[in-house]
């Protein structure tokens, strides 16, 4: 699941070590979430036990409907702007903003919605694995 390209032309690395350059990054269209969100995952696996790193894009008026993660998901914003709201509804008039350099954390299995505006947003998601997304409202 690693969809990267590693460089090591530069210097021999130790074992273990990642560097992701940002033109390497090779980006998905994943099948569990609404069309034109697109996802790379720079470190690990999310489907076994694990730590593991990917990042996000989400077009400009993008919307996630409801869901919860079965582990916590925390998330830096690296460019844009996302908007966040708990409960099972999306709600765009009941979200706080997020911008880049914002961290946020929505603990496992809270109800939680996002959405961005006409700047979009890419961020970073770190977490524990095995993870997923389970919808409490439907795809839209």
């Amino acid at each position: 699941f690693l969809f990267i390209k590693i460089d090591s032309n530069s210097q021999e690395l130790p074992k273990g070590a990642i560097r992701v350059f940002p033109d390497a990054i090779q980006w998905i269209s994943p099948p569990n979430l609404p069309v034109g969100a697109k996802t790379a995952l720079l470190e690990g696996n999310f489907m076994q036990e694990g730590i593991f790193t990917m990042r996000v894009k989400f077009p400009p008026f993008y919307k996630l409907p409801a869901h919860f993660h079965p582990l916590d998901e925390r998330a830096t914003v690296l460019e844009g702007a996302i908007y966040v709201g708990f409960g099972d509804v999306l709600d765009t008039t009941n979200a706080e903003r997020f911008t880049a350099g914002c961290y946020y954390v929505n603990p496992k299995e809270s109800h939680h919605y996002v959405f961005t505006q006409s700047e979009g947003c890419t961020f970073q998601v770190t977490g524990m694995g095995p993870w997923g997304l389970v919808y409490t409202e439907e795809k839209k």
